[in-house]
């Protein structure tokens, strides 16, 4: 008999009716000084990030230099899966819209819609067919 450990005893928080728990962990900026398609990025860092930090408590944010590349921001979330956004070409509303849509995401696998194959729980209406129950009436 395996034994039973005190860790296995404690609940993993979940979402519920009462509370709800942001998904995301830790948010991560990374652009380069130098190069003019990470200007917007460096504008929004200076002037909303205090704000972001802010509204967001339960979210690390970290700042990270990236020289010579484009900038990106990377969202850590509770599942252990990373999502990276690229912001080179955006306005400063645009990488405000690309963080909330960061913060708003679950870190979940994007799973395809369109090819979902239809399960029943019931048998059909004509019950289930078979080629043992079929009358020979046409031959060729």
């Amino acid at each position: 008999m395996r034994p039973l450990l005190r860790a296995h005893l404690t609940s993993r928080p979940a979402n519920g009716h009462v509370s709800f728990i942001p998904q995301i962990r830790k948010l991560v900026f990374e652009y380069c000084d130098k190069w003019p398609s990470s200007a917007n990025t460096r504008t929004y860092i200076k002037k909303h990030l205090e704000d972001l930090a802010r509204t967001n408590p339960h979210v690390e944010i970290v700042v990270r230099q990236r020289n010579f590349k484009e900038p990106i921001i990377r969202g850590f979330y509770l599942n252990n899966r990373e999502k990276v956004v690229p912001l080179n070409g955006f306005e400063v509303t645009g990488v405000q819209q690309k963080v909330q849509l960061v913060l708003d995401s679950s870190g979940a696998k994007i799973k395809p819609l369109k090819r979902r194959t239809v399960e029943s729980t019931t048998e059909a209406a004509r019950g289930i067919w078979s080629g043992l129950h079929v009358q020979e009436t046409f031959k060729i």
